[in-house]
């Protein structure tokens, strides 16, 4: 059986002129999304960071530690 990790990542939320958030993940360089409000861009940073995380591990690449 393969042990399954929780990652936990703070992420910024931009408020936009236009309406809706843009979301930022400073852990991760270049993960950014857009939502609507504040639901739906809660649901794409989620989203955005599990793409993210599934193409390191596809990639064979390690993700950094902080502590």
């Amino acid at each position: 059986m393969k042990k399954i990790k929780t990652l936990n990542y703070n992420i910024i939320l931009k408020t936009e002129k236009a309406g809706g958030f843009t979301v930022v993940v400073p852990s991760l360089p270049g993960c950014v999304t857009y939502g609507k409000n504040l639901e739906e861009a809660k649901a794409m940073a989620a989203d955005a960071i599990k793409a993210y995380v599934a193409s390191l591990v596809k990639h064979n690449v390690e993700l950094a530690r902080t502590r």
